[in-house]
């Protein structure tokens, strides 16, 4: 089909929800192709997806040769694949167990039914949430992300949530209340700008928990499975959850999220509390094995933060050269430009110029290249960044 009829078609029948700019119909590494021929490097990767990744070879022969043996079978029967992963996630992070699902928003979900539970018979459910963070787009997990947009026109709103403001350990303290069950918080705010926590933060979080008795939550959902240059973001503080939820590159673009929790919260759920017909499907978690298996063969966390450093300094030093630059911030390879105005003709004139990045929380031009960027690629990367930047200057 032509680019024309893909788009036709897709105004005709798919629920207007997004507003994409390109017919993408091909990739393989940190390449993609759209349906006209064109070739882009992609510093998006799927929004933080496709850690290893279009198209990776051992991905692509785990799914195959899964396929072919067994797809699914529901969670009423055991499948081989399953314990495998839980045991993979288990033993890199803090032991525990896990409980598999579709995606993000479902596996924050399970953190928070997880939290409600634990708290039941203490009269605890809340849930103290960061503003500005993100955490689903479902009526409980819009609720938990603290920004208006994102829950405007869907009220009334869940009840069971309070926000408290980002880095600021007293603002989190004077939100407890009796009521409060847990504190849900993104080691990095990905889509709220690229903001990462500072290490006092997330420590003060821990010792607020184990003072109130409430269970600390991790997001990991963007951050986790290798970005920030460990396994899990929160490993970079030294600080240990009671819980935590993974999606997206835990498949490396194959629907699969996770929630795993601490051996303290491991057996809060009990057969009838929580269920899902998809989750942890012999295929779904043949390819999170492979994942995690090409993750540490390929040494990839290391490339990560060599790569995410690499980029950083490139990239300060082209902001040195723009005064409508204010800076950049980053954490492993979840990398953010920050601009004083909006972020979006930036990503516009970047994308005419083959490289696809996304702005975010409207002055933030995001960059999440899968962890097997190469130094190479992170130059022209900056070079058409600057070029572009270059550009915008002279209309300015």
């Amino acid at each position: 089909m032509k680019t024309s009829e893909i788009i036709e078609l897709h105004k005709k029948y798919v629920m207007p929800t997004y507003a994409p700019g390109l017919v993408l119909v091909k990739g393989a590494g940190t390449k993609v192709q759209d349906a006209d021929g064109n070739d882009y490097l992609d510093f998006l990767a799927g929004i933080a997806v496709l850690n290893l990744g279009h198209c990776h070879p051992a991905v692509v022969k785990a799914i195959q040769q899964q396929a072919e043996k067994l797809i699914h079978v529901s969670n009423i029967y055991y499948n081989e694949n399953q314990p495998r992963l839980a045991q993979a996630l288990a033993e890199r992070s803090m032991g525990g167990k896990c409980f598999f699902c579709n995606s993000g928003a479902e596996a924050n979900e399970g953190l928070i039914k997880l939290a409600r539970l634990w708290g039941s018979d203490k009269g605890k459910y809340e849930v103290i949430t960061m503003k500005n963070s993100f955490h689903g787009r479902t009526l409980a997990t819009l609720t938990a992300t603290g920004q208006e947009k994102v829950q405007k026109g869907f009220y009334p709103l869940p009840e069971g949530f309070r926000y408290a403001e980002f880095n600021n350990i007293e603002s989190c303290r004077a939100a407890v209340t009796e009521k409060t069950a847990a504190i849900l918080v993104e080691a990095v705010q990905g889509e709220g700008g690229i903001v990462a926590a500072d290490p006092e933060f997330i420590k003060g979080l821990r010792a607020l928990c184990d003072e109130k008795g409430l269970l600390l939550l991790f997001d990991e959902v963007q951050a986790g499975i290798g970005r920030t240059g460990k396994w899990f973001a929160f490993q970079n503080y030294e600080v240990r959850p009671d819980a935590f939820s993974l999606a997206k590159a835990l498949g490396n673009g194959f629907p699969i999220g996770a929630v795993v929790a601490a051996p303290n919260t491991a057996d809060v759920f009990h057969p009838g509390n929580h269920a899902t017909t998809f989750g942890g499907t012999p295929l779904a978690c043949a390819a999170a094995l492979a994942v995690i298996e090409t993750i540490e063969k390929d040494n990839l966390l290391e490339n990560a933060q060599k790569m995410g450093a690499l980029l950083v300094e490139k990239l300060r030093q082209t902001a040195a050269r723009y005064d409508w630059i204010e800076g950049v911030r980053g954490c492993g390879l979840m990398v953010g430009l920050v601009l004083n105005d909006s972020a979006a003709p930036l990503q516009k004139l970047l994308q005419d110029k083959g490289l696809l990045t996304l702005a975010t929380a409207g002055r933030v031009l995001r960059m999440v290249p899968p962890l097997i960027v190469t130094a190479e690629e992170i130059e022209h990367a900056v070079a058409l960044i600057d070029e572009a930047c270059a550009e915008l200057n002279a209309a300015r």
